[in-house]
């Protein structure tokens, strides 16, 4: 297949599931001090629960998510990742990531437990500052992943900022 057409004929979508289909969808699991899968914020459209500890959390376009995985084995941590993820329009282009389907606008992507640590302290100071992480401004986000990645000192969110992203959001809608 050379990657324009899927595998199977597409059928045209049923009014009552087209709100379903626009939806990021995520996969979750917690397997305590092995496969620790989860939600640091972001706000779920919809939570389905697969069993003891599965669940998939669904998220609307434009939302953003941060998504967090950890595993281990005997001998200590094989991955700590977290990735702050902004869901997609249908038909708008996004990028790949594991346990997330469709994909997303990747904002951050770091691993290594130093680095996801930095990103939960600066997840904290927004929250601490009255705003809700997922409704920061994207910039920040990857402001934060480019010095992160840089291996600089980021600068701390400000409300200032927060209300400049505000006004610009409440321009583009």
């Amino acid at each position: 297949m050379n990657g324009n057409h899927p595998p199977f004929p597409l059928r045209p979508t049923p009014q009552s599931d087209r709100r379903t289909v626009a939806l990021t969808h995520v996969e979750l699991t917690w397997i305590e001090k092995k496969i620790e899968h989860w939600l640091r914020f972001g706000r779920r459209a919809e939570e389905k629960i697969l069993d003891r500890r599965r669940s998939i959390s669904s998220f609307m376009p434009g939302s953003a998510f941060a998504f967090v995985r950890w595993a281990s084995n005997d001998y200590g941590t094989i991955v700590s990742r977290m990735d702050i993820v902004r869901a997609v329009e249908p038909g708008a282009r996004f990028q790949t990531l594991p346990f997330v389907r469709p994909g997303g606008e990747i904002l951050l992507r770091v691993k290594g437990w130093p680095k996801v640590e930095r990103v939960l302290r600066a997840i904290d100071a927004v929250e601490a500052l009255g705003i809700d992480a997922a409704d920061a401004a994207p910039e920040y986000w990857r402001h934060l992943h480019n010095r992160l990645a840089a291996d600089h000192e980021p600068r701390a969110y400000t409300r200032e900022q927060h209300a400049a992203w505000r006004k610009r959001r409440s321009v583009m809608l």
